[in-house]
């Protein structure tokens, strides 16, 4: 049975190291049969959150902000997994992905008891260094705390320049997992 997949990519560049990753990605996923939706996030008009609490009132148009997250709302609500791609800065995910995350929270508010949907999600990141200890750190607290469940993580190290990603076997790793989806 095939999925509805929803990447999250928080790279500010089109064509770098992450957009690589999450395109193998979605290339194996999709030769499985799986619907996947692509949000470069850096192209996009989202706007940080507030916490007003003032969203859940519309379950098809959640925040009391209105912006591009609208157009992100209702793919996130129908996936059966969430894709967080991100290069890694400063020990952790970027901004773009920090922001757009943020805001899903309105989704929670839709339900009296705060409850984010239940979803499966995977981890795409490329760094410069290898230090991803404190983003995995924050990642398996995230899953945890949203009732998620991780079905897997690419990390690839050594990688700044654009294209300094071409040959790596995180490339291929990344393939693999969208491909085991079923």
């Amino acid at each position: 049975m095939s999925k509805n997949i929803v990447i999250l990519n928080g790279s500010p560049r089109r064509k770098g190291n992450t957009s690589a990753l999450v395109k193998a990605f979605a290339d194996g996923a999709e030769s499985s049969g799986n619907k996947v939706t692509e949000f470069f996030l850096d192209g996009m008009n989202i706007h940080g959150c507030k916490g007003c609490f003032c969203g859940g009132k519309d379950p098809d148009s959640p925040c009391s902000q209105k912006d591009d997250m609208d157009k992100i709302y209702p793919i996130y609500k129908e996936a059966d997994i969430v894709v967080l791609a991100t290069p890694l800065y400063y020990w952790t995910i970027s901004g773009q992905l920090k922001t757009a995350f943020d805001r899903l929270f309105a989704v929670a508010e839709c339900d009296q008891n705060y409850r984010n949907p239940q979803k499966d999600s995977i981890l795409i990141m490329a760094a410069e260094g290898y230090g991803f200890e404190e983003t995995l750190y924050w990642y398996d607290r995230l899953e945890k705390h949203m009732g998620w469940k991780s079905i897997g993580k690419v990390l690839c190290g050594g990688v700044m320049a654009i294209g300094d990603i071409e040959g790596k076997p995180e490339l291929q790793e990344a393939f693999e997992l969208g491909k085991s989806i079923k």
